[in-house]
């Protein structure tokens, strides 16, 4: 029997170069606060006269667990960046782990299977809404909400959570509030306290959910959309303002009318903005500075355009016409390029034109720090404007152009690593779909190249739904079991967004 002391020794510092013992520390007690979020759906099941012993024995688990590894360390809290890195990935495998309990307790006939119960709860995390389930009406109202739940925990970062509750992240937490408000640029502090602005972020999320979940309620009391009960309202309220894009109807918002279609989307594109910017607008009153952020402009330049391009389809195809072809358009555009996923509509069924525009959009993403995936609309700014000064230094070399975000200089170092980063999305995209689609002829599973592309494009870039039998309106169910834990790992990747998972494969981390 091995003792704690002896596992105690064995994850030093000076063993690894990096502090796990403090890493496990933070994680464990990341998961043993994460045990009481299995109290709202078991409230729900009490509710509904539901069973809750699948949740409350998830629970029990997970904070089991978070407890068995702070047992293991000695309680430090100081966490460096070094740390940092080691922390968010694990956070972000272990976390859905444990969230897929639930779905193996109940005996869910799709959600059962443990490898359906992962991916179904990282996607759910990650805030992707890629899903495995075929018959929803199988889902009790308890489960159902769970794994809306779960996207919007994941939204705003439940890492951001614990820094705002837990008092021992007062130190270090900088770095991973950084890591969770994903993007290039420095983190822009609301207050003295990384802890205050933490709290403040989850605020102004929260404020957001319960406006939503008002005007979703409103919509089905007045009787404009009488699908839209109160359990409907949390549910797809959690799972727009997290941007994660998870549905309790299988046709996604095609089950919904033109009034909650047009609410969710405005709410998607200001889920969309960063959120620093959003609490100095909404709280501080900082109007102008809000209107003058240009990666805001360029975000709503880029919506702009993806619903312009994809109503000249639809209206050149005869498909829709009027309302319905600008509703369809824009909330498609705005529900793919921030990478909620939603669907108004089956946009496999589009043409050509549109299909190769909605894949694109997959790369574009939302603003940094807010609770979108993929590259971010500040860093294809940057490298526009990077691309744009090796042009004008090509033509005449001695010109010093530094490159500007909203009128303050961008580092070099932060300019290297933007495009780090880009090459490494750009990668491991490719691989990732380059092994669906040898996958897919291994085990003749019929996903054709174009279907592997957009598939490992709306993982990675936690979009969600994708094409052929993955679309808005299917599942990925069909893919082989490989094919998800490919999956499973882009999600991941795209989450924590590539670099602390890139730098724990190094041997420099974890030398002394």
């Amino acid at each position: 029997m091995i003792s704690v002391a002896r596992l105690r020794r064995a994850v030093r510092r000076d063993t690894f170069g990096v502090d796990v013992e403090a890493v496990l520390d933070l994680v464990g007690a990341l998961l043993k606060y994460l045990g009481l979020a299995f109290l709202v759906p078991a409230a729900v099941a009490l509710g509904y006269g539901e069973s809750v012993w699948p949740f409350l024995l998830s629970g029990a688990i997970t904070s089991a667990a978070g407890a068995a590894l702070e047992r293991l360390a000695t309680g430090k809290e100081r966490v460096s960046p070094r740390e940092g890195f080691l922390i968010v990935a694990l956070t972000w495998l272990l976390v859905p782990a444990f969230g897929s309990l639930p779905y193996v307790f109940a005996g869910e006939a799709e959600l059962g299977r443990p490898i359906n119960a992962y991916f179904e709860s990282v996607s759910g995390f990650t805030a992707t809404g890629a899903t495995v389930l075929e018959d929803f009406d199988t889902l009790t109202r308890s489960l159902a909400l769970w794994r809306q739940f779960t996207q919007w925990l994941g939204g705003m970062g439940i890492i951001v959570l614990a820094i705002a509750i837990l008092p021992r992240l007062r130190v270090g937490g900088r770095q991973l509030l950084q890591s969770e408000l994903a993007g290039p640029t420095e983190l822009e502090r609301l207050s003295v306290s990384i802890r205050d602005t933490a709290r403040r972020l989850w605020v102004l999320y929260v404020a957001l959910t319960a406006v939503l979940i008002a005007l979703l309620a409103l919509l089905g009391w007045t009787g404009v959309e009488e699908r839209m009960n109160l359990f409907e309202a949390a549910a797809h309220a959690f799972t727009t303002v997290s941007i994660g894009g998870f549905s309790t109807q299988a046709r996604s918002l095609e089950a919904f009318g033109p009034a909650v279609q047009w609410t969710i989307a405005l709410f998607i594109v200001l889920a969309g903005i960063n959120f620093l910017r959003l609490y100095r607008l909404f709280v501080q009153r900082h109007g102008r500075a809000f209107a003058r952020d240009e990666e805001l402009r360029l975000y709503l330049l880029l919506l702009t355009i993806g619903s312009a391009v994809l109503l000249v389809e639809l209206v050149g195809s005869g498909r829709f016409a009027g309302e319905e072809a600008v509703r369809h358009a824009v909330f498609q555009a705005v529900s793919i390029m921030t990478t909620t996923g939603f669907a108004s509509t089956d946009y496999v069924a589009w043409g050509p034109l549109a299909a190769v525009t909605i894949v694109g959009l997959m790369f574009f993403g939302a603003s940094a720090g807010s609770t979108g995936g993929s590259i971010k609309v500040v860093r294809h700014l940057l490298i526009s404007r990077l691309l744009r000064r090796e042009l004008d230094q090509t033509v005449h070399p001695e010109i010093v152009s530094p490159i500007r975000l909203n009128g303050a200089v961008v580092e070099e170092r932060t300019l290297r690593a933007v495009l780090a980063f880009v090459l490494l999305y750009v990668g491991f995209f490719a691989l990732g779909a380059l092994a669906l689609v040898v996958e897919s002829f291994r085990t003749t599973t019929g996903v054709s190249p174009f279907e592997a592309i957009a598939a490992a494009a709306a993982t990675l870039g936690n979009v969600g739904p994708a094409y052929g039998f993955a679309g808005p309106m299917g599942s990925y169910e069909p893919f082989s079991p490989l094919s998800k834990v490919i999956m499973i790992g882009l999600m991941w990747l795209g989450r924590v967004e590539i670099i602390p998972v890139v730098v724990l494969l190094t041997r420099a981390y974890w030398r002394s």
